[in-house]
Order: structure tokens, then C-alpha cells, then sequence
């Protein structure tokens, strides 16, 4: 279970904890945190069930979901590794493959050998075992497990029992080896994902730290179930994070992204809104809370659906949709905003621009996570320590002003106070956030 956090309204916490509120009234060697890690949940033909694997930029995915980056297959992962034309890709993304019905693994047996895929899918039918003699050992032979007309693992064995797993697949059987010229696999089916799958990976990746949980599906119980989510670990646990996704009816959350838009990529794929998610997510991860995705370009997207009139944008911005517009061969996000609408005296307008968004996360993930390494049991609650805090506390914004995160900032701005417990501190930081500047009203006059 995580440390307690969350946000706060009166000071009723029964827990150790750090607990954050926002309001609008304009985060120790306290450092800036970094950015840019996805979470995502997919249906795939390879690689292990109900497990968040770690798949690292630049990574061969091969071992993650059975192909190579620039297959169709594997194109959810290009994706979200692209990034925009003047931000960062995500560094991380957190994949998990849902379990399926119905799934099977592919086998092929020859002579006294069963090969079978490691893992169930599709992408097993694609291997092939080919056991060739060694004639310079009598005997002997040379056992390949070839995968799209490539050599994945070579052994020298005399039978069944000297050959040993590999990635691709697991031997069974006794006795000696015989030669085939080539055995496939065969049998492998990906199954069904149904929705009830979700709920597991959900709690797999609650113990994770990541910045966009990206849902690419249309399953409107999953999409309820992933804003709850989000929601609780924001609130709840001071996790701080954004789902990204599309199609949904009136998420009405700061720490929702509703994207309504698909594009078609230049080697003339087309994907749909959902899909779209894929790039939008991993762009709103890898940006940083100084940099704005408004205008930022989908690289190698020529073309964007739906086709909007004017008023047809305003309506999609005014609803909280994230929507892209194409000009000259280009693809850009129009506006760079969640799906936030009902507005509080609290919770005010520049609460929907996800610059202010990331500003914020980074600010309450920082305090968290480094706070309770250095503070939290450790600090005495008297007139020095909480002095420690607030200048910790100082120093990073005005680290984070120095980067244009915030402006107008002095130390005056952050107060440490003691709390209506011998153990509680309450701290008030007053700032103003840094917007990019997105409106020019230009006057031209003739004389």
C-alpha cells in the first residue's frame, strides 16, 4: 500500500501522510521531478499475461509484444514514442497485456520434440523449428528457432532433454532429436479481452509512479472505471497523473483528457480518435511543466478527422475535447486543454490548460515523493524545522520560476504554520502559473 496523500479540505487525516489542496489565489533539497512516463493496457498477440512489463525508449520491443517497432503491430508503441516537434517523447511506458478468453499458444511437434510458444497469440504461428544434423558431431544436431525468416536461438543438442527454453519458445518430449526441414507452430490465438479484465490491471499498476495512462478502447464501463481511477489516485492517494482517451461523455476532470480526433499518418494509415490517443499521451507525458502542447505538430500525420468548421471548434473546445486541425500537410494540436468545464471558485479557468496541469502535478508528485523521504518522521515540528521546510520548499520554486514555470514568486509566498496537531504542519504557497502565450489580437493601421 502507498504512503497516505491526496488532497485536503479541514485537517481530519488519520494517516502519516502528505496531503496537497489546490486553490486559485495566484513544491528538502527539493529538485524538479522528470516527466514522461506512460501507462497503457493492450490486447496483444505476444508477450506475458497480467504482468507491467518496462519498456525503455529505444528498447527492441520484440520481447515486450512479439515485434519490431515499425510493424503494424508494435504501432501503439511508435506512437507514444514519437512525441511533438518541440517536446520530449515519454522515456517509459508501463505495458500491460490484458488477459484474454479463449487464448491459446501455438505448438508443433516433430519426432520426439514439442516445441510451444512461450506465450499465447497469434504471433506463435510465426515460428518455425528447424533441426538440422551437425555433421561434425555424430549424433548432434543444430535446433533454430526461426521467426519471420530470422534466427532467434541456436542449440547443439542430442535430444529433447539437453535443449533449454528460450524467448521464444519451451520444449517438452524425451528422446532423440531427429532433422526437419522446418516444423511451424501452429494453434496460437490471441482470444477475447472482455471488460472484466481491466479491473486487473487497474490494480497492478496502482503501486506504479507514471505521468498519462492512455486508454485506446470504447468500452464505455472501462472508460468509467480508468476516470474513477484516475480520480482516487489523485485524490485519494497524491498521484498525481492524467488519463488520456476519447469518445467519452462528460468527464468534467482536470485530470482527463477527452481527445476527438483521429489522423492519418503519411504512409496512409488511419487511425481513429481512440487511437490517436497513442501519440496524444505520450506527448502530454514527455512535455514539461513549462511547455505547452497547443500548436505542438503530430510528426508524420498529413491529415486529421473530423474535418471542423469554426464554430464546430469552439464547440469541441468549449466541451473540454483535446482536437486536432491540419494545414499545409501538418497536423497540430488546436488547444492544449482537459476536459474540465464546471468551474469553482477553487478550481478555477487556467485549471484547463494542461500546462498549468503539469505544473501542478510536477509540484504535488515532488512534494510527495520527496518530502516523505526527508521530512515526514524525521523533522522536528518546532519553529527550526518548519523553517527548514518552507526554505526547501522556496528553492525549488524558485528553481521552478527560473524555467518559466511560475512568475511573480518571493518568498513571501510560502508559509509554514503549525497544524491543529502536535504532529501537523500546514503549508500555504501562493503561485502564479506560466501560460504560453496563445492569443495575439493584432491591430493594423493605415494611414
Amino acid at each position: 500500500m502507498n504512503m497516505a496523500g491526496g488532497t485536503w479540505t479541514s485537517q481530519n487525516k488519520v494517516r502519516p501522510g502528505v496531503y496537497i489542496r489546490f486553490t486559485s489565489s495566484r513544491g528538502l533539497g527539493l529538485v524538479v521531478g522528470e516527466r514522461g512516463i506512460v501507462t497503457i493496457p493492450e490486447a496483444l498477440s505476444w508477450g506475458p499475461v497480467g504482468v507491467v512489463q518496462t519498456v525503455e525508449a529505444g528498447d527492441d520491443m520484440r520481447p515486450y509484444c512479439g515485434y519490431d517497432i515499425t510493424a503494424p503491430q508494435a504501432r501503439f508503441l511508435n506512437e507514444i514514442f514519437k512525441g511533438s516537434n518541440r517536446t520530449s517523447a515519454p522515456y517509459r511506458v508501463y505495458l500491460y497485456r490484458l488477459a484474454a478468453t479463449s487464448s491459446a499458444e501455438a505448438t508443433a511437434t516433430s519426432g520426439a520434440l514439442t516445441a510451444t510458444a512461450k506465450y499465447p497469440g497469434v504471433r506463435g504461428n510465426d515460428i518455425t523449428i528447424v533441426i538440422t544434423e551437425d555433421v561434425d558431431n555424430e549424433g548432434s544436431f543444430t535446433v533454430s528457432t526461426v521467426v519471420d525468416n530470422e534466427i532467434m536461438d541456436e542449440q547443439t543438442a542430442e535430444t529433447v532433454a539437453d535443449l533449454v527454453a528460450n524467448d521464444w519458445v519451451t520444449w517438452s518430449g524425451t528422446g532423440a532429436l531427429t532433422a526437419t526441414v522446418g516444423a511451424p507452430l501452429t494453434g496460437g490465438a490471441d482470444g477475447t479481452v472482455q471488460s472484466s479484465a481491466y479491473p486487473d490491471y487497474l490494480e497492478a499498476i496502482e503501486p506504479y509512479k507514471f505521468d498519462i495512462m492512455i486508454y485506446d478502447g470504447t468500452d464505455t464501463t472501462v472508460q468509467d472505471a480508468m476516470i474513477a481511477f484516475i480520480k482516487r489516485m489523485c485524490d485519494d492517494n497524491g498521484q498525481y497523473c492524467q488519463l488520456v482517451a476519447a469518445g467519452l461523455t462528460n468527464p468534467d476532470s482536470r485530470f482527463v483528457i477527452n481527445v476527438n480526433s483521429g489522423a492519418t499518418l503519411n504512409d496512409g494509415t488511419v487511425l481513429t480518435a481512440a487511437q490517436t490517443c497513442w501519440w496524444a499521451g505520450g506527448a502530454e507525458a514527455g512535455a514539461k511543466y513549462n511547455e505547452s502542447l497547443t500548436y505542438a505538430q503530430y510528426p508524420g500525420a498529413i491529415a486529421c478527422s473530423p474535418v471542423m468548421t469554426n464554430s464546430q471548434y469552439i464547440e469541441a473546445l468549449t466541451s473540454g475535447e483535446l482536437v486536432l486541425y491540419a494545414e499545409d500537410g501538418k497536423v497540430r494540436i488546436e488547444q492544449d486543454i482537459n476536459s474540465l468545464v464546471t468551474l469553482t471558485q477553487d478550481i478555477t479557468k487556467p485549471y484547463q490548460k494542461n500546462r498549468v496541469i503539469r505544473l501542478c502535478n510536477t509540484i504535488a508528485n515532488d512534494v510527495y515523493r520527496q518530502f516523505t523521504d526527508s521530512y515526514i518522521g524525521v523533522v522536528n515540528n518546532n519553529d527550526e524545522g518548519r523553517m527548514m521546510f518552507k526554505n526547501a520548499i522556496v528553492g525549488y520554486l524558485l528553481d521552478i520560476q527560473a524555467n518559466n514555470g511560475i512568475q511573480n514568486f518571493e518568498p513571501e509566498d510560502v508559509e509554514v504554520l503549525p497544524g491543529t496537531d502536535i504532529d501537523a504542519i500546514v503549508v500555504n504557497i501562493v503561485i502564479q502559473a506560466v501560460d504560453s502565450v496563445e492569443k495575439i489580437y493584432l491591430t493594423i493601421e493605415v494611414n
